[in-house]
């Protein structure tokens, strides 16, 4: 038998999978039987763009629920080597180490935070990169009031001022207000090497400034971390603050199993794939979501979200079973592009473009964000198997602004 190979249950992986299946079940008479695989270390898919927020229990949508209803396979392991020439796969499951062969593999396994060679940053910083990550945090919150009592122990400490640092931050007064419960002496700083907070956030900077300011977040621009420990950070010039908490927010990089392909990677370690979805120069493999990468509007490299990362999969899934059919495949392309930041209880910011020109801010951007959170990037939760197959349609989604009564 036949079989597409899905590495990776996220955003791009789960979608590849669905949009496969949908197209396999459109095919009148039916073909020969083909398989669909999906491979992930987690029984789950998780919405990591929520790890930010406090309640993490509707972050994560069991695999059975999407794939069972309309006939796709999972497999729960960790991807240890991939032999595009000799089309293998190996993952290391609970009960060993096993080998799949492939017909059409679809590279998804996402991206990971950096840590960079800052010494104990890797020891002592928290994350919000993954769901357990995100639950590590939750638990460290909840424990400070049983820690002994100590300069910092209800003081967090933010490195990097991106989008996700601006997330957390804007969430972490409160959470730490709730652990210290009627003590004083909480204090959120953000911080980051550039020369202003959110440097890269066009028109959305100042209004992101205005929130920390607004929810208390004392902004450290222009400063580089050169030593975490149990205690808190140190600076560039001898500066120490004292932090029984630091989240660590800098930068993304593909899965390291992207090297194992014989293509040059980008700087982000990516793969270049075409407009279809198919990595160059290496036949039967397409990849999408935040391992791969193309001028998605036909100028701008794909940045890595599951803005792109959605309907990357979708083209994916439709065009590497209409290639195994040996049918005409989907170009992608998306011209426009959208950033929505939640900035806790003071509202959220939404802008367009490239350059992030300010749409709106405040509780109308908040409405946008919930309506992206909670409902726009999930798959259906009905396990009806129209419903999941239909939402795997091979289409560019409207901008999420059109979605959102902004009336209401």
């Amino acid at each position: 038998m036949q079989r597409i190979l899905v590495l990776g249950a996220g955003f791009a992986g789960l979608w590849s999978a669905v949009g496969a299946a949908r197209k396999l079940a459109e095919e009148r008479p039916p073909h020969e039987p083909i398989a669909i695989l999906v491979v992930d270390a987690r029984p789950f898919h998780s919405i990591r763009v929520r790890n930010y927020e406090m309640d993490l229990t509707a972050t994560q949508v069991p695999l059975a629920d999407v794939f069972e209803p309309i006939g796709v396979k999972w497999l729960q392991g960790k991807v240890t080597h991939i032999d595009a020439a000799k089309r293998k796969v190996k993952v290391e499951t609970a009960a060993g180490q096993e080998t799949l062969d492939y017909t059409r593999l679809v590279m998804a396994l996402g991206s990971s935070l950096v840590y960079p060679s800052i010494p104990g940053l890797a020891e002592y910083a928290l994350d919000v990169d993954t769901c357990e990550g995100a639950a590590k945090l939750r638990d460290h919150l909840q424990s400070l009031p049983s820690r002994h009592a100590s300069t910092g122990r209800y003081t967090a400490v933010v490195i990097g001022a991106g989008l996700t640092g601006s997330e957390i931050a804007s969430e972490l007064p409160a959470r730490l207000a709730e652990a210290a419960g009627e003590r004083n002496g909480t204090r959120v700083i953000l911080m980051d090497h550039a020369p202003r907070i959110a440097d890269q956030m066009g028109g959305a900077q100042p209004v992101i400034e205005t929130a920390m300011h607004a929810l208390g977040v004392e902004l450290r621009p222009g400063v580089n971390v050169t030593r975490v420990t149990a205690s808190g950070v140190q600076f560039e010039g001898g500066e120490s603050i004292a932090a029984a908490t630091v989240v660590w927010c800098g930068g993304m990089r593909a899965n390291a199993l992207t090297k194992e392909f014989p293509v040059e990677l980008d700087k982000l370690g990516r793969i270049q794939v075409d407009e279809y979805l198919r990595v160059r120069g290496v036949p039967g493999v397409f990849a999408a979501g935040d391992c791969a990468n193309f001028p998605i509007d036909g100028r701008h490299d794909s940045i890595m979200s599951c803005q792109y990362g959605r309907p990357m999969g979708r083209y994916c899934g439709h065009n590497v079973a209409a290639d195994l059919l040996s049918e005409s495949m989907l170009p992608l392309r998306i011209d426009y592009y959208v950033t929505c930041v939640d900035l806790g209880p003071w509202g959220a910011v939404y802008t367009e473009g490239r350059d992030r020109k300010l749409v709106t801010e405040g509780e109308q951007a908040k409405r946008i964000k919930q309506m992206i959170n909670r409902e726009r990037i999930y798959p259906p939760r009905t396990r009806n198997r129209d419903d999941i197959l239909a939402a795997a349609a091979p289409a560019v989604q409207a901008a999420p602004l059109e979605d959102v009564d902004m009336g209401a």
